[in-house]
């Protein structure tokens, strides 16, 4: 058996090297290193796909999020509702700009946002929220845009590890996550469900205002070569990463597919200990698999992260610390009993190799590898 990893990325690309090694091949000749028209076609491709009416390309998923914010009139100090449990780029955006992030608890099932504590945590500073679909499942977006409308709230959706989900709305009309909200933000990174070779994101809205704002932003504010109506930043989707996109995107509910292949070969063998939690699957969403977190014994999480080690199988802790006691956003003022689940979460969380390229041994050797922890 190969070595495990938590992403196969040698061996999914493997599969598609031809395509692959002949669409960067096709970009180094063409010489269009920036802007070229392969970042075009992806744009319109993943448009398509989405089934949204603008996608703008950036650098990379945080970049995305920045850029969102710039375009919606914001003012130092006001105040914009994250979950406490995601990863520092969600709040990380937030402070740059001098705005506030407001941290509320998260779900103790499926990990997303409570719109339930979001709904308390509101004043009249706060301008929006920004939902995060994560690990692959989304947020429970038909009530945070009836939450938008009623405190009239823009809403950003993180979008990084969900691309290509489902959400289902009570009236049982469906649309991809990161389309719902007045803007979605995603990320190519390579690790991700839609991964470049290098770093890579984007912005998604229905809106033709915003979508001519953001596009001016992420281009230094400019429409119109050299002439700059606003202060933007420069931030560029390389063609090279766009023609590896393009040809993986072909491929991604393929991709999808073989991730909750896995996750259901999980679900089906892990519960048989009881102290083993599988995911949470909602009825509003399907779910992309982004990652594969099961939850423990909070005593019992680190010595199986050693155990795994030892027998060579990788796991991954997502994540260690809630958003407010990271350093950089440490706020003494936050009484813990209100963020339970999140500190809860932080100490039973660990995930699983969940890839393309996983196959029956490898998972057989994972799930007796945790099983044999709990003998």
């Amino acid at each position: 058996m190969k070595d495990i990893q938590m992403v196969d990325l040698k061996g999914q690309y493997q599969k598609i090297k031809t395509e692959i090694d002949t669409a960067v091949i096709n970009c180094i000749e063409s010489a269009e290193f920036i802007n070229g028209s392969l970042v075009k076609e992806f744009q319109s491709d993943l448009e398509k796909y989405l089934n949204v009416k603008h996608v703008i390309p950036c650098a990379n998923g945080t970049d995305a999020l920045q850029i969102a914010l710039m375009a919606l009139n914001l003012n130092i100090g006001d105040e914009v509702i994250v979950p406490a449990f995601t990863y520092v780029a969600t709040a990380e955006a937030i402070a740059l700009l001098k705005l506030k992030p407001v941290m509320v608890d998260v779900d103790p099932l499926t990990f997303n946002i409570s719109v339930e504590h979001a709904r308390k945590v509101i004043t009249n500073k706060t301008k929006a929220i920004v939902p995060v679909h994560l690990y692959g499942q989304c947020a429970d977006m038909e009530s945070i845009m009836e939450l938008s409308k009623e405190y009239g709230l823009f809403v950003i959706e993180d979008n990084a590890q969900a691309i290509g989900a489902d959400y289902i709305f009570k009236n049982g009309k469906t649309q991809k996550a990161g389309t719902i909200g007045h803007i979605g933000t995603t990320s190519f990174f390579p690790s991700k469900n839609l991964g470049a070779y290098g770093d890579g994101g984007a912005l998604t809205t229905n809106d033709d205002e915003l979508a001519h704002k953001i596009r001016m932003i992420a281009n230094h504010g400019q429409a119109k070569k050299y002439y700059h109506t606003m202060v933007g930043c420069n931030s560029r989707l390389d063609t090279m990463q766009a023609a590896i996109l393009k040809v993986k995107l072909k491929y991604i509910d393929e991709y999808i597919a073989k991730r909750q292949w896995t996750a259901d070969f999980y679900d089906r063998v892990l519960p048989i200990k009881s102290e083993i939690q599988v995911p949470k699957r909602v009825l509003n969403s399907t779910h992309v698999f982004h990652q594969y977190t099961i939850q423990l014994p909070k005593e019992k999480r680190n010595a199986l992260q050693t155990h795994l080690s030892e027998r060579g199988v990788p796991s991954m802790i997502y994540y260690p610390l809630p958003l407010f006691s990271q350093e950089a956003f440490k706020d003494n003022t936050i009484n813990p009993s209100d963020f339970k689940t999140t500190i809860d979460l932080c100490e039973r969380v660990i995930s699983l190799p969940i890839h393309t390229e996983t196959t029956n041994e490898i998972l057989d050797y994972i799930c007796t590898s945790v099983l044999d922890f709990f003998k």
